[in-house]
Order: C-alpha cells, then sequence, then structure tokens
C-alpha cells in the first residue's frame, strides 16, 4: 500500500472521531496566532505613531535640513555671481540635493523651499516704521521659491522682478499681515535699506499676504518672515527694536549681492514622515550625522558648492524620542513576555491533556508494535491538518488591522504558535511512551512523589526566578531584549505554581481522614477525587491559571499605578477639579455662585494671591501669601486630598492672623509671631500648621491667611471648584456668562493631556491586551481542565445514580471536588500576583510610561503598587466559573439517563 494511503485515513478518522475538540483546537490556535502575529506589528506600529509625531509636533526650525552656502566669491565676474543666484540655477541644486539625501529621510516637496536670503539683517531708515526704544527696525529679505502657492494676496499683488541686475538699487517685496499690522506697512509703502556701498536699497511694498499655513515648515523655519518679534542688543539697559522680514520675487536676488546683509543661498528641506517607521531611528541618526560631518556632506558640496554647510536640530527630536521609547519598551517587554508566556503555557497544556485523555490508546499501539517515530509523525500530522491553516487565519486579519508594520515579524510569530501547538501533542507523547508498557502505574496528585529529574528542574527555576527578579531589583527593567529580567513576573508565578503542586497533596490528606468518618459521601468522595486525578492533569491547568492570574494581576497593577501617578499630576498642575483665574483683577460678582448651581461640583473657593516681603528692608515681596475663606478652602483641601487642615488653623487672635504655611517658610518664620509687609501694608502671622502642598499654590513655596484679616486687599482672582463628577461645558457656559477675561483650566483636560502620546498610548493597549490575555487564558486553561475529566466524572456521577445519590447531591459532589484546585489555584495567582509586585516594584521605572509630558510642576513618582482589584476579580472570576461549569455539568448529566455513560467499552 503506499504511504499515502496509509497517513490519510488516520488523520482524517481521528479529525473526524472528535470533530469537537478539533474545532475547539483550532480555534485555541487561531486566537493565539492572531495575538502572537498583532503584538509585534502594534509595537511597530505605536512607536512608527510616535515618531512621526514627535518630528511633526517639533518646531520647523528645529526639524529641518538646511543647506547654505556663502554668496558668490567676488573673484567672479559680476554676470557669473548674478547667474548662480538665479531661480534656475538654484533650482538646479535643488533638484540634486534632494536626491542625494539619504534614506530614510525624505524631502516634503510641498513644505520645502529655496532661496536667497540677507544672512545679517539691513537697518530700515524710515522714520515713520515704530522704533519702540528709538533704535530703528531691521529687515531680513529673502528670495524664497514657491510664494504664490503658500500665501493669499489680501492686498496688491505679489512682487515681480524682471531682470534685476548685480546693482539694482531698487526690487519690489511683499510682506505678510502681521508684519504690515506690527511695523504699519501698506501695499505701496517702501523701506530704505541702509548696508550697501552704492546708497540704500529701496524695496517697494506690493503686496500684503496671508499665510495658508502659518505653523508648517515654509513659514515657521524662519518665523522672522512671518511674524515680527522684538529684540535687543543686550545692553543695559536693553533697548529694543523690531525684526521683520520682507519676501522678494526670486529674481530678485541680484541686487543683494554686495551688501553688508552677507547673502547666502539656501536649500531648505522640510522632513517627510508618511514614510518613516519606528524601526528607522537608528538609520535617520546615521544618516543626519552624515549630512552634517560625514559622507553625506561631501556629496552635497559636490552639488551645492565646497562651502556649503547642512545644519539641523532633527537628531535631537529623534533622540528624545528614542530616550522616551528606550525607557518604556522594557516595561512593556514585561506584558509581552507575560502575554507569550501563558499563552504558550495554555497551548502545550492543551497537548498534554490531549495525551493524558489518548493515554492507553498510545500505549495500546506501543505495546502492539508501534514505533515512536511513526506514532510521532502521525500525532503531528493529526495536530497540523487544523493548526496550520488556523495559524495562517489568525496571521490574516493581525496583518489587516494593524497595516503600518513589517510582515516578517508577524509572520514568524504566527509560525512559533503553528509549531508549538503542532508539537505539543506528539512530544508529550514520545516523552510518555519511551518504552512499550503492558500497564501503567496509578500516578495519583495525593500519592506520587517527586522525582530527582523534577527536584532539578524546579530548582532551576527557582534560582532563574531569583536572579531575575534580584537584577530587575537593582538596575531596573533595563534593555527591551533582556529576556531573563522581563520574564521576572511570570518566573515567580511558575515557582508558586510549583511551590502550590508540592504542597497539594497534603491538605488533601490530612482532610481525607475526617471526610471519611463523617455520615455523608458527599464530603469524602469530592476529596477522595480531587486527590486521585493524574498528577499532569492536575498539574498543567494549576501552572496555567497561575501564570495567567499572575500576569493579569501585574498587569492591572501598572495600568493602576500609571492612573494614579496621571491624576496626581493633574491635580498638581490645577490644585482643584476645576479653576478659573483672572489676568489679575478681582473676580467677578457672583461668580462662585454660578459655578456652586453647575452639576457635579461639591466645593468651590475664592482665593486671592499676593506677595509679602519677611523682612522690611526688602526692595520686592517673593513669598507668596494665599487669603482665603477658612471654612471652604479648608473643606476643598481636603475634598481633593492635597494638604487638607482644620478651618481652625486660620483663626485670628489679637491681631495676628494664624497660618498654613509651607515647610520652608515655616521653617523661616518659626512659631511666634512674625511681621511681614504685603503688597497691602504690614500684617503679623503665626505658623499654626505645616503642609507640604495645597490647592492654590501646588508647587512651590506658600503662606494660607483668612482673607477678612488682609486689608486692603483687591479681591480673590481665582476660584477652585471640586466634584467628581464636574460638568466642563456647563461649568465654561457659566463662566463666559459671569463675564470676559476668564480663563479656565480643567483637572479632566490636564489628565487627557497626560496620556495623548502614542507611545504613551500604545503601551498602554499592550497592558489592557496583558490584562484581557491573562484573564481570557486564566478561563480557558480552568475549562480546557474541567473538560479534561468531565467523562469521568459523568461515569461516576452515572454509577452513583444507580447507587441511590440524588441530583442535588451530584451537584454538591461535582462542585466539591473542582473546588480545591480551583481554590488553590485562585489564591495561589493573588499571592503570586501581590508577590510580583511587592518583588519588581523597585525596578519597574513607570514615570516615562505615565508622565512623558508634563511640564509646569514636579513630576510625582509613578510607583507600581499591588492593585486589590487586579488580584481579586481574576481569582474571583476562576472560582465562580469553576462553580459554574460543575452545576452545569451536573444538570447535564441528570437529564441523560445513566446507561448513556455506562456503555460497555467507552475510554472513561
Amino acid at each position: 500500500m503506499p504511504r499515502n494511503a496509509q497517513g490519510a485515513p488516520w488523520v482524517r478518522t481521528r479529525l473526524r472521531a472528535a470533530p469537537g475538540s478539533t474545532v475547539a483546537f483550532g480555534v485555541l490556535v487561531l486566537v493565539t496566532a492572531f495575538l502572537a502575529a498583532l503584538l509585534p506589528r502594534a509595537v511597530e506600529a505605536y512607536e512608527t505613531d510616535g515618531l512621526r509625531e514627535a518630528v511633526a509636533v517639533a518646531a520647523p526650525e528645529s526639524t529641518v535640513l538646511e543647506l547654505k552656502t556663502p554668496q558668490p566669491g567676488l573673484e567672479r565676474p559680476d554676470r557669473a555671481r548674478a547667474n548662480a543666484v538665479r531661480p534656475e540655477a538654484l533650482a538646479a541644486v535643488d533638484a540634486q540635493a534632494r536626491a542625494l539625501l539619504p534614506a530614510p529621510l525624505r524631502a516634503d516637496p510641498a513644505e520645502s523651499a529655496y532661496g536667497v536670503r540677507t544672512g545679517k539683517s539691513l537697518e530700515a531708515l524710515d522714520a515713520s516704521l515704530p522704533r519702540p526704544d528709538g533704535v530703528p527696525p531691521r529687515f531680513t529679505l529673502a528670495t524664497q521659491s514657491g510664494l504664490a502657492g503658500h500665501a493669499t494676496v489680501r492686498e496688491g499683488r505679489l512682487p515681480a522682478a524682471g531682470r534685476v541686475s548685480l546693482g539694482a538699487r531698487e526690487v519690489e517685496g511683499a510682506v505678510t499681515t502681521e508684519t504690515a499690522r506690527t511695523l504699519r506697512l501698506r501695499s505701496g509703502s517702501s523701506l530704505t535699506l541702509a548696508g550697501f556701498p552704492d546708497g540704500p536699497l529701496t524695496v517697494r511694498i506690493t503686496g500684503i499676504l496671508q499665510p495658508r499655513h502659518p505653523q508648517r515648515s515654509y513659514w515657521s523655519a524662519e518665523p522672522v518672515l512671518r511674524t515680527p518679534a522684538l529684540a535687543s542688543f543686550g545692553g543695559r539697559p536693553p533697548q529694543f527694536y523690531w525684526e521683520a522680514g520682507v519676501l522678494l520675487a526670486p529674481g530678485s536676488a541680484p541686487a543683494l549681492l554686495g551688501g553688508q546683509g552677507e547673502p547666502e543661498k539656501y536649500w531648505r528641506y522640510a522632513p517627510a514622515t508618511g514614510r518613516l517607521t519606528g524601526a528607522d531611528t537608528a538609520a535617520l541618526v546615521a544618516a543626519i550625522a552624515s549630512l552634517e560631518n560625514g559622507p553625506g556632506l561631501v556629496r552635497m558640496r559636490g552639488a551645492a558648492g565646497p562651502l556649503a554647510d547642512l545644519s539641523t536640530g532633527l537628531e535631537q527630536v529623534v533622540g528624545s524620542f528614542t530616550q522616551t521609547r528606550d525607557a518604556i519598551a522594557p516595561v512593556v517587554a514585561v506584558a509581552v513576555f507575560g502575554i507569550a508566556a501563558v499563552a504558550s503555557v495554555v497551548l502545550v497544556m492543551s497537548g498534554g491533556l490531549a495525551a493524558s485523555r489518548r493515554d492507553a490508546e498510545l500505549a495500546l499501539l506501543r505495546a502492539r508494535g508501534g514505533s515512536l517515530r511513526g506514532i510521532a509523525g502521525r500525532l503531528l500530522a493529526e495536530c497540523a491538518a487544523p493548526a496550520l491553516p488556523a495559524a495562517a487565519c489568525g496571521l490574516l486579519p493581525a496583518v489587516l488591522v494593524v497595516d503600518r508594520a513589517r510582515l516578517l515579524p508577524a509572520v514568524l510569530g504566527a509560525g512559533a504558535v503553528a509549531l508549538l501547538a503542532c508539537a505539543a501533542l506528539p512530544v508529550r507523547a514520545a516523552v510518555a511512551h519511551r518504552r512499550p508498557r503492558a500497564h501503567r502505574e496509578r500516578d495519583d496528585l495525593a500519592r506520587v512523589r517527586p522525582g530527582g529529574r523534577r527536584t532539578v528542574v524546579e530548582l532551576t527555576v527557582l534560582v532563574l526566578a531569583a536572579g531575575s527578579v534580584l537584577t530587575l531589583r537593582r538596575r531596573g527593567a533595563g534593555e527591551p531584549g533582556d529576556l531573563l529580567v522581563s520574564a521576572a513576573p511570570v518566573l515567580v508565578g511558575l515557582v508558586t505554581a510549583l511551590v502550590l503542586v508540592r504542597l497539594y497533596p497534603l491538605p488533601l490528606r490530612w482532610a481525607a481522614g475526617p471526610a471519611g468518618r463523617l455520615r455523608g459521601v458527599v464530603g469524602f468522595l469530592s476529596l477522595a477525587r480531587a486527590g486521585r486525578s493524574p498528577a499532569a492533569v492536575a498539574t498543567l491547568p494549576l501552572l496555567a491559571l497561575l501564570t495567567a492570574l499572575t500576569t493579569a494581576a501585574f498587569g492591572g497593577s501598572v495600568l493602576t499605578g500609571v492612573a494614579v501617578a496621571r491624576d496626581r499630576a493633574a491635580l498638581l498642575k490645577t490644585g482643584a477639579d476645576a479653576a478659573v483665574a483672572t489676568d489679575g483683577r478681582a473676580l467677578p460678582t457672583g461668580l462662585a455662585r454660578a459655578v456652586r448651581e453647575v452639576a457635579g461640583v461639591r466645593e468651590v473657593t475664592a482665593v486671592g494671591i499676593g506677595y509679602a516681603s519677611e523682612r522690611a528692608s526688602d526692595e520686592s515681596g517673593s513669598l507668596p501669601v494665599v487669603g482665603v475663606e477658612p471654612d471652604s478652602y479648608a473643606g476643598l483641601a481636603r475634598h481633593v486630598g492635597l494638604g487638607g487642615f482644620a478651618a481652625d488653623a486660620l483663626r485670628t487672635r489679637g491681631g495676628v492672623l494664624d497660618a498654613v504655611a509651607s515647610p520652608s517658610v515655616a521653617e523661616r518664620l518659626g512659631k511666634s509671631p512674625r511681621r511681614i509687609v504685603t503688597d497691602d501694608g504690614p500684617v503679623t502671622v503665626r505658623v499654626t500648621a505645616v503642609r507640604p502642598r495645597t490647592p492654590a499654590v501646588p508647587e512651590g513655596e506658600f503662606l494660607l491667611v483668612d482673607a477678612a484679616g488682609l486689608k486692603g486687599s483687591p479681591g480673590p482672582s481665582v476660584l477652585l471648584a471640586a466634584g467628581a463628577g464636574l460638568d466642563g461645558k456647563a461649568l465654561r457656559a457659566a463662566v463666559r456668562g459671569a463675564g470676559p477675561g476668564l480663563a479656565v483650566t480643567l483637572r479632566s483636560e490636564e489628565r487627557a493631556a497626560l496620556s495623548d502620546s502614542p507611545l504613551q498610548e500604545g503601551a498602554e493597549r499592550i497592558y489592557v491586551w496583558a490584562v484581557a490575555a491573562g484573564a481570557g487564558y486564566a478561563v480557558l486553561a480552568l475549562l480546557l481542565g474541567l473538560l479534561r475529566s468531565a467523562p469521568e466524572r459523568a461515569a461516576l456521577l452515572a454509577r452513583l445514580r444507580t447507587l441511590g445519590m440524588t441530583t442535588r447531591q451530584g451537584r454538591r459532589l461535582l462542585g466539591l471536588e473542582a473546588l480545591p484546585q480551583t481554590l488553590l489555584a485562585a489564591g495561589g495567582g493573588m499571592a503570586a500576583g501581590w508577590a510580583t509586585v511587592g518583588l519588581l516594584s523597585p525596578g519597574i521605572d513607570l514615570d516615562r510610561l505615565a508622565l512623558a509630558g508634563i511640564s509646569g510642576v514636579t513630576a510625582p513618582d509613578a510607583v507600581l503598587r499591588a492593585d486589590v482589584w487586579s488580584l481579586a476579580l481574576p481569582a474571583a472570576g476562576a472560582v465562580l466559573l469553576a462553580g459554574a461549569v460543575a452545576v452545569a455539568q451536573a444538570w447535564w448529566a441528570g437529564r441523560r439517563t445513566p446507561i448513556t455513560h455506562l456503555r460497555a467499552g467507552d475510554m472513561r
């Protein structure tokens, strides 16, 4: 018979004999392959988004690549010098230089430009121009290309050049609307600029332009062309003058040669971010270094001239992104490794349970002469038939869901899942049936004794776990490729599982004796059944459950630590759930009442912030003195949890104002009455309480006093509000109705701004997946373990029913049988999660993950702490699910007649 005719019937027959198991196995492989393919693509996608955003949101003057070269030398003829700066020559160099940009650098043609500019601004001689300190304004002239496509003419027309020669002293130019408004220019105005040897240069303004995208690189690479700015020569006292820009026609460039403006040719290339990926950071930094001082610069000089130079700040932008990514990546690697470990354990467990279920069948094949290689090959083909298509089906949606990443890592991930799924059953069967045997000795969980090999393996795992935890605590999460450190949570869960497996038989043995002396049989039978479970069948689900619960608990604790740190940082920026501030004026009358009526507002208080000097000899006050209404302010401080105190701490006694001070202020003022000089006159204060922070001044020094004791105070200028469900839109509407000039700051908006970075969002998403995967695989491990022994329990229940056991007793029996292992896994999972967080907390840095974009306040420490809900919810869900499965199985078995479960020849 041909070889193919021998193998095909086996696979087809086995798959048809157990279609439900085959479909379930295929679904498990599909879901796992989807996760394995999706994770590397998701990580690369959020790194890509982070790099693109970092380049896009950075200031254009920091990201643009500027190639410039001095004006043509005086040794060349005038005609050659003029031709070298004309648009045709500059365009030819632009085409060559753009083609020489090394990958992955690409220029954005829409925002790139070239031309000739004055490297030194020219002084304007017109007396009609504004002079803040009597210093005439100065102008930068530029013949920037593409002006018509980047501006809208609001008045007049675009400048024209014709054929301007080297000695021309009158040219046409245009200015932006902001420059025209600030310098009082209009279409038809003229500028007389000094700095030329044979007379000043006259620039006739022919148009007023409105930039179309003022924040993009074309206008912001040199902001002075768009918006004038005050500058000074740095004297004492400084004298300010206006710096502005004028855009000339490209053909007017020869008129700039020969003057004191140090004209230079330039080519600016805005980086195109559409094709950048997270994997391009190293190549991008290398390309920039080559262009600034390397082979790339040599090639650029071949196109633009021997004196050309290229400068950019893009390497600092990419470097900052790389630092943040490298700080977050090790923390993300812990979550990724946890998901991979849980999925692998469940796949191996499914193969192990299948091998245990078919142990008698495989033993019979070996006893009848079946070779180990032949049996393993058939089992491999049997597993590959559903696993390979399922892995391919899992890879496809992962590629479709995330399309901004490389394909190879996803293929390798799905392939690894397929390989593990195919190999788990054959390898487990080959190890268990190395030698043919007539019968197999019982390996009851309560009676089996661990062998020497198992002890060596367990000690090895213990040593690895201890080394991983110590390494992580000493030097942090390290590099994302440090697998031993990333595996620390999984190894801690694995050690806990091994310890519990060792201890699990002891309570079963101790409880079996007393249970046997009870009148009922349910308790004894349930303990006996739990103790007679095969060791391999009981160990694998327990290991999978503990690994999954540990991963879920660790991931949930990381997310909780990040959320707590962001909440605290947002509170430090606002001082309360909402803050309404003026520009120094007193708050409008009725504002507090209007805010108090907003839905969700629980506490409202108005404060006035002034400054005082601690000594009468001080010229100016530097100590912030906050005048508050004691009762409402103390209530708000307690509500937000920021330096709460009793209202009695701000009493006024005998003309002395009791005060609450920051630690440094309290140390300087002491506990006795102290006279200070405020903006409204001297007052005497006495420090009665010390708090590190307060809502009105979350950062820095402060001194809180009763506002009623500050005579002559202009009134409060800041309103603070607190409330868990504060309606931001309604609050802003109420503030607008109270008066103009009021700025509203919401804690919720500050909180949202701390998590809008693609790196942060992507890393948090990975941890959410880790929690979901841990919980999901825990449920799956529990179901696989229970369903593995479901036929045996159904047969036992049928036998007991023939002996008179009631349906209610059957339900109790199945529930109590599953209870010991489930409780052990739930309790062990909570203990392992708590221990993992406690052991690894010193080495897990959550600051970059939680507070990468914070500014304006001292960032609070993002500390990893055990989260009760992350520990308890998955464990409680496992216990409830086990009970529900036991009840459902008892109900289903009760609907069928006992003869159905007791047919002769069944492999029970």
